[in-house]
Formats: C-alpha cells, structure tokens, sequence
C-alpha cells in the first residue's frame, strides 16, 4: 500500500516535470541575452524539452509496467536531477537546448509512474483522495512554476540568474530519491508483454510531424520542411493505428492497445484534457509574454501577477473530493461557467487597463479562473482512470499524460502563435484580449463535452 510519505513523494516527483515546462517562460528573455540566443533557439529550449517529453510518454509507462514503476521512477528522477544539472551548467544556448532535450527524457520515464503507482497500491477512498491530490499538484505546478521562474531569476542566488530555475531541481532530487527509497512500494504488471518497437517507432514519428512544425513554424517562418511534416500527420497516425490494431488481433500487447478505447471514461475525458490543457498553456506563455514586453513588468512582478490564481487552485482542489461525492461529474461544468468567468474578467481588465497590467488588475479574474480550472482538472484525471483495469495502469496513465503534454504544446504553438502573430497589426493589448477570447472558446468547448459525462465515477 502507499503510504502518506509515499503519496508526497511520487507527488513530488509528479510535480517537477510539470513546473520545468512552464518555469523557463519567464526566464526566456534573461536566457536570450545571456547566451546570445535568437528566438527560435529560445523556443526550442522550450519545445525540445515538451516535445521529448510527450513523444516518451507511453513507453515510460510501458516500461514502469514491465521492469517495475518504482525502479523506473527512482532512475527517470535521478536522470531529471543530472540533465537539470546539465541545463543550469549550459555554456552555450545549444547546449541548454540538448540538455532540455535529456530533461524531457528523464520526465517521460518518471512522471507516467506517479499515476500508475497510485492506481495500482490504492483503492476505494484512498485512490479517490489520491487522484484529487494529483490532479491538484499537476494544475498548481504549472502555476507555481511561472511564478518561481519569476522570483529565481530576478533573486539571482550567488549570481547564478537564469540558471537557478534549473539548479534548483538538484536539491529536490536528491530529497525524493531519499523519500523515494524507503517509502514508494514496488509495482509492476502482473502479466508484462515486451516494449512494442513498431508501435513506439509510430507514435514517435505521429507526434513529431504535428508538434515540431507547430511550435518551430512560427520562429522558423514556416519553411516547406513544416508543412512536408504537417500533410504526413494524418498518415503517421492511420500507419500507428493500423500496427497497433494487428497486434492486437494477433494477442499481443500493443503501446497503445485499441481496447483501451472501449472504456467510455477513458475516451471521454481525454477529450475533455485537450481543450482544458491548450488554454491552460497558451494562456500561460501569453501572459508571461505580455506582462514583461507588454506591460514591461519584471520577471518577479510577471510570475506574481499569477499567485491568486495559484492560491485560489490549491484550496478550491482540496475541497473537489467532496464535491463529487455530493454533485458527481457536474463539478466540471460548474468549474468550466466559473473559468469562463475569470478569464473574461482578465481580457475585461487587460482592455480597460492596459498598459497598466498587474496583480492588483488581474486578481478577481484570476482568482476566479483559478476556482474553476481546480473544479475541472483534477475530476477529469479522476475520470480518465476510472475504468482502466490495474495490470493496465502504466500504458493508461502514460496515454492520459501524452495527451495532456501533448496538448499543453499545442496550446503554446497555437495561441502563442495567435497572440505573437496579432501583434504587428492589432497591438500587444488587442492581441492579448482576442487571445483570450479565442481561449474562452476552449473553455466552453470543455463545459459542452462535460454534459456528456455520466453523473457518477467509478
């Protein structure tokens, strides 16, 4: 069974990845003059890391599943403490770039396990108060994380500046791999089937073709390779999905078996993550775009215009449990009127305000957008594991968190590109306001699908 100390440290290790893809936003602009980077170097640093990251995914599942999750998750964390290392020591951007890339290595190995740990040595009420609390840590981290990109960079530790955003994970690392050792029980599939090499091959080659032109075009001024790898996505993915359904039929295991998307919740929910996590990313990278070049706020003053939004998250999941217990799944669409809500508040308050942006103007917003993304988040991670059967609880955690870290770089290759693209013509304010209209868009989308949800969860 997992503990109390158990549950803090995959939580933990939960935690990291999440914060490291948001905490370099604001930390770009100090990155770019210090290691004379230009911006398209500048969004690898960012989408390198993301897009190793989500490619991995699955088979760091599959893999948790097959030579045990605590193994994987000891060895992805000490691996995420050296290429942290690596990244903090970086003498050149294109060295931080690879290292980014190690990093989102190491992430894909550890994170998957956190889930599939807690499926597989909780259950009943336990695994219901662990999954709010997971739900709960992956939306705070991708808060916190901008807001301690802020205060490490403008801190500046023993004149270390950007570094520290990354050197501060070695420390933490360190204490998890101790946390780790003795209190994380030892899981894995009762019935392991090999790593499926075509399958992973497949899925690999169906990210790549739809993420590294979405988040390089732009930088890049979309060069004939991004739309060569845009037009061979759909094939990519019909070429996995045909591999993956002949294993099936032939009994083996496939990375993703097809089955697994006979479970309703399963289905349901991931479409539900796709639209919640591309507004959640781009409105975070927009934001932090805005508040520094825009409203030439500094790194610190930009992260802490987000803490009511951190602080209203945390005490609104902690009380989702009960919430569901008494109302169910209508939760999330409660949680999806009340985000919409905020998040008109703040494009009302970036439009009345501007150039004016501050803590002080984007509160009530954010304190608002705050409650009702922690009404949402945490639920759906709920519903997408419902059903997954336990000797499947790595490749379906890995499938979930694909789809989220998926979805939270397309949120930052679209709206970025939407916001950074309306710029030249419309203005940093008017860009900011449309781009959070076209986020209120996502919003809805998420509140229409939750309708569709059985009232209860499994």
């Amino acid at each position: 069974m997992l503990g109390g100390l158990g549950l803090f440290t995959v939580l933990l290790g939960a935690a990291l990845p999440l914060i490291d893809f948001f905490i370099v936003n604001v930390a770009l602009p100090t990155i770019g003059r210090d290691l004379s980077a230009s911006e398209s170097v500048l969004e690898l640093v960012v989408s390198g890391y993301g897009l190793a990251y989500a490619v991995l995914l699955v088979l760091g599942g599959r893999l948790g599943d097959l030579f045990g999750r605590r193994r994987l998750f000891l060895g992805g964390m000490a691996a995420f403490g050296l290429t942290s290392l690596a990244c903090g020591l970086a003498p050149s951007a294109w060295t931080l770039v690879a290292a980014r890339v190690a990093q989102g290595v190491a992430s894909a190995a550890m994170l998957p396990q956190v889930l599939a740990t807690i499926q597989a040595a909780t259950s009943g009420q336990r695994r219901a108060k662990a999954m709010g609390l997971y739900g709960a840590t992956a939306g705070l981290s991708m808060v916190a994380g901008q807001i301690l990109g802020g205060v490490l960079v403008a801190a500046d530790i023993a004149g270390t500046g950007w570094r520290s955003v990354f050197l501060v994970n070695v420390p933490v690392v360190v204490l998890g791999l101790v946390l780790a050792a003795r209190a994380v029980p030892e899981t894995r599939s009762q019935h392991p089937e090999p790593v499926d090499g075509p399958g992973t091959v497949l899925l690999a080659v169906s990210l790549l073709t739809l993420l590294a032109p979405l988040t390089e075009g732009r930088a890049a001024g979309w060069p004939l390779w991004t739309w060569l790898s845009l037009a061979a996505f759909p094939f990519a993915v019909a070429a996995f999905w045909a591999v993956e359904r002949g294993a099936d039929r032939r009994g083996r295991t496939p990375l993703v078996p097809p089955s697994l998307f006979r479970l309703v919740s399963l289905r349901r929910g991931l479409v539900m993550i796709v639209p919640f996590s591309i507004g959640f990313s781009g409105f975070m990278f927009v934001i932090a775009v805005a508040l520094q070049r825009g409203a030439g706020l500094g790194p610190v003053r930009a992260g802490l215009a987000l803490a009511p939004m951190a602080v209203v998250f945390f005490f609104t999941s902690l009380a989702g449990p009960r919430l569901v217990a008494k109302y169910g799944t209508r939760v999330v669409t409660a949680g999806a009127v009340i985000q919409a809500v905020g998040v008109g508040l703040m494009a009302l308050a970036a439009w009345r305000s501007w150039p004016d942006l501050g803590l002080v103007e984007l509160l009530p917003g954010a304190a608002i957008a705050g409650a009702g993304q922690a009404l949402q988040l945490p639920v759906i991670f709920r519903i997408v594991l419902s059903e997954v059967p336990q000797a499947r609880a790595g490749v379906g955690s890995g499938v979930m968190i694909t789809t989220q870290q998926s979805a939270l770089a397309l949120g930052v290759a679209t709206l970025g590109t939407l916001f950074l693209s309306l710029i030249p013509t419309l203005g940093m304010r008017d860009a900011l306001v449309t781009t959070l209209l076209a986020q209120l868009a996502g919003v809805a989308l998420t509140g229409l699908l939750s309708l569709r949800l059985p009232r209860t969860i499994g």
